[in-house]
């Protein structure tokens, strides 16, 4: 089971509509059975929100007799025109309806004579706003009294709309949606596992170990984090039209300042290419490391993209890695490419993160989850490594030092227990990994 990434594309809206349809148990109460509808309307490449979504969808329900329909429909815009995904183009639909039939029934519509009562007009279903974080209390006292007189409701949004701290059967619940019932479709796990073997075949000679980054460089990255990387007229000139052409006017507010400087000393700037092959060497990665590539289209890849292929020659993509043809059914779909790039992190025997985001956190936890709780993450201090690099005098084993110590300090953090407020996505041990028999199939096909 994999899962994928990160939004984009702010034009265009981007919605979960979840649509429920009462008679049955919820969060404990013993009314009459119920239905629910999972309407999703998200940007091709905004999967890991996406999965997010459905984690929270399945885990606000509590028991049995949930019926759950949904209609995935990801709207996307690549190079220009609209391309669509549904959930069973990038989950394995029959496979998620199974896993949970004891618990949510999934259903591909909803019934007319619910409809009818609303003109078959979705919008006049009442839809609820509910504040992120909510406790299942909200859920028993707000939502549930108003389920059950209207028949159907929407929440929208629903990403982060449930606290984490629930009752053990919702936690439950929740950790079998996370790590068991969402798998990739067929056609995207055979791309994501043949990548897999090639990059254990080129690394052979390492025992079939590589390791894989994910790298935030790409345009609108670049630009919504107001950093200045060379400084020049051309990458001031870009990173302006980016911000317009994807935020229209947020940056340019009046009153609204942006300090470069801090935001780099506050550690929230990309990193470079050229910055990863610096920390990369200084972990002691040697310049034979086979690495795989998780990126989009890196901003003005030629130049930035020439240190590290310098530094590091046996690094790989998808794109190398895989025949043209055999991409051409991903390659108009961001969310099945992203997917594609989880896979092969999620096998690597280190994955490093050089941003925040829900990808590399859901990645930390499902490589906890496969792992039996350690795995082995670089998570560099991004603060410390802005004054490192800004430090025009200190010396290679100065530098080097700081690095071993940084990866010494990710290697200890790879085993961590959840703490009360923490994310089960990130820290799955002990909620989702004491309670599970995992079989080999679902340590091969699981989620997150």
């Amino acid at each position: 089971m994999r899962l994928l990434w990160r939004p984009i594309l702010m034009q265009l809206y981007s919605f979960l509509t979840f649509i429920i349809i009462a008679s049955g148990e919820i969060l404990g109460s013993s009314t009459p059975a119920l239905q629910c509808n999972v309407l999703d309307q998200m940007p091709d490449n905004a999967i890991a929100e996406k999965k997010m979504v459905f984690y929270q969808a399945h885990k606000f329900v509590k028991y049995q007799y949930l019926e759950c329909l949904i209609d995935a429909l990801i709207k996307a815009v690549n190079s220009g025109f609209y391309f669509c995904s549904k959930f069973k183009d990038i989950y394995d639909e029959d496979y998620f309806i199974s896993t949970l039939e004891n618990i949510v029934r999934v259903v591909d519509k909803i019934p007319g004579y619910l409809m009818e009562r609303y003109d078959n007009n979705m919008t006049n279903v009442h839809n609820f706003r509910v504040k992120a974080w909510a406790p299942v209390q909200y859920y028993r006292d707000v939502v549930l009294p108003r389920l059950l007189e209207e028949r159907v409701i929407r929440i929208s949004p629903f990403a982060n709309r449930l606290s984490f701290d629930v009752p053990p059967a919702v936690q439950r619940l929740r950790c079998l949606a996370n790590y068991e019932a969402l798998r990739f479709s067929n056609p995207i796990l055979t791309m994501g596992e043949t990548l897999v073997a090639r990059m254990k075949e080129r690394s052979a000679s390492h025992g079939g170990k590589y390791v894989s980054v994910h790298l935030r460089f790409e345009e609108d990255m670049v630009a919504f984090s107001c950093c200045v990387f060379d400084g020049g007229e051309q990458e001031a000139k870009d990173m302006k039209a980016a911000r317009e052409r994807g935020w229209k006017g947020k940056f340019t507010k009046p009153g609204r300042t942006i300090r470069p400087g801090a935001i780099r000393l506050n550690g929230k700037c990309p990193l470079t290419p050229l910055e990863v092959g610096l920390m990369l060497r200084g972990m002691g990665f040697d310049k034979n490391t086979y690495i795989y590539l998780a990126s989009g289209k890196i901003y003005n890849s030629e130049k930035y993209m020439a240190p590290l292929l310098e530094m590091f020659p046996n690094l790989l993509t998808k794109d190398l890695l895989a025949l043209d043809e055999e991409l051409d059914p991903f390659k108009n779909y961001s969310s099945r490419m992203a997917a594609i790039d989880y896979t092969v992190c999620l096998h690597s025997e280190v994955f490093v993160t050089t941003q925040g985001g829900n990808f590399p956190h859901f990645l930390m936890g499902h490589r906890r989850f496969l792992y039996g709780g350690h795995s082995k993450t670089i998570r560099p201090d991004k603060r410390k490594l802005a004054m490192l690099f800004d430090n025009l005098k200190i010396e290679w084993k100065s530098f080097k030092r700081h690095m071993l110590n940084m990866r010494s300090h990710s290697d200890s953090k790879g085993f961590e227990i959840k703490r009360p407020n923490d994310s089960i996505y990130s820290f799955p041990c002990p909620d989702c990994m004491c309670h599970v028999n995992r079989t080999e199939d679902s340590r091969s096909s699981s989620p997150t």
